[in-house]
C-alpha cells in the first residue's frame, strides 16, 4: 500500500507537467529540462555532502537512470516536434502499458495474469479518450510517431530494470537528473537558439524541478523497489486524465464528456489491477 501511495504522489506531480508547460512554452524544450532537472536534483545534494558514496554507483546504474530520465526526455521533444502534439502524446502513454505487459519479461518471478492485461487494456483506452478528447487520431502519418513510442518503451524498461541493477540509495536519483540535465543543457547549446529567461520564468522552472522533473522521480523510485511493478502500471493511467483535467481548470475548459469516461474507465483499470493477485 505504500508503495502505490509513492507512485500516486509522483502521478500526482506528473499531472502538474502540462500546466507548467503552458506557461512556459517560450522556453525552449532542452533548456527547460536541463534547468528543471539540475533543480530537481537538489533535495539530494545535503545527503550527498554528508555521505558522498550515495553517489558513487557502478557506471551500469548511472547509465541506466541517464537513459531512463534524458532519453526520454529528448525522444519526447523530438515526437513533439515532428508529429501533431496531441496524438504525439497519446502514443507516449503507451508507457504504463508497456510497464505491465513487460514485467514478466524484465523481472524474474512475475507472472503476468488475464485481470492484468485487461486493465493495461481498458486503462490505455481511458487514455486515449482523456488526451485525444473522444476523437479520432486524424491527419497524416508522421515519423515523429517512432520516438514517441520509443520514448514509451524507454520509461517503460527503466522503470522496470531499476530492480534489475545492483540495489542503489533513492539519493542516487539525483545524480541522475544532474548528469541528464548537463547533457540537456549540451544539447540546447548545440541545437537551439539563446534565451534569456525571466524572474517569473525561474520561479515557475523551480516549481517544476523540484516538483513534477524533480521529487516525482524519488517517489517513483521508492514505489518501484517497495510495490508491484503491474499494479503501478496500471495506476500510472491517472497521469493523462488528471493532467487532462488541471488542463481544464488552468485553461477555462469545460470539463468534457469525454473526460468523466476516461475516468470511470482508469478508475475501473486501476480496481481491477489493484485486485489481480
Amino acid at each position: 500500500m505504500h508503495a502505490n501511495l509513492y507512485a500516486l504522489g509522483a502521478i500526482a506531480l506528473w499531472a502538474s507537467i502540462a500546466s507548467l508547460g503552458l506557461a512556459l512554452t517560450h522556453v525552449p524544450p532542452f533548456l527547460l529540462t536541463g534547468i528543471a532537472l539540475i533543480i530537481g536534483s537538489l533535495p539530494a545534494w545535503p545527503f550527498v555532502l554528508r555521505d558522498p558514496s550515495q553517489w558513487r554507483v557502478p557506471l551500469r546504474t548511472l547509465a541506466l537512470g541517464v537513459y531512463g530520465l534524458f532519453a526520454f526526455h529528448f525522444l519526447l521533444f523530438v515526437a513533439l516536434r515532428n508529429a501533431p502534439p496531441v496524438q504525439a502524446n497519446l502514443v507516449n502513454y503507451l508507457w504504463p502499458l508497456f510497464i505491465v505487459l513487460l514485467s514478466p519479461v524484465v523481472l524474474p518471478g512475475v507472472v503476468l495474469r488475464v485481470p492484468h492485461v485487461l486493465a493495461a487494456l481498458l486503462g490505455f483506452a481511458g487514455a486515449a479518450i482523456a488526451i485525444a478528447g473522444g476523437r479520432g487520431l486524424d491527419g497524416t502519418l508522421a515519423w515523429g510517431y517512432a520516438p514517441a513510442l520509443a520514448s514509451a518503451l524507454v520509461w517503460a524498461t527503466y522503470s522496470l530494470m531499476t530492480r534489475r541493477v545492483a540495489a542503489f540509495p533513492t539519493t542516487a536519483i539525483g545524480l541522475f537528473g544532474l548528469v541528464s540535465g548537463v547533457l540537456s543543457l549540451l544539447c540546447h547549446a548545440l541545437l537551439e537558439p539563446a534565451t534569456s529567461l525571466s524572474t517569473r520564468d525561474w520561479a515557475l522552472l523551480a516549481v517544476l524541478g523540484l516538483g513534477p522533473l524533480g521529487a516525482s522521480f524519488f517517489l517513483w523510485d521508492r514505489a518501484l523497489k517497495r510495490g508491484d511493478a503491474r499494479q503501478i502500471g496500471v495506476l500510472s493511467y491517472i497521469t493523462p486524465v488528471a493532467s487532462t483535467a488541471l488542463l481544464t481548470v488552468v485553461s477555462d475548459q469545460p470539463f468534457s464528456g469525454s473526460i468523466a469516461l476516461a475516468t470511470v474507465l482508469i478508475v475501473g483499470a486501476a480496481i481491477l489491477g489493484m485486485r489481480a493477485r
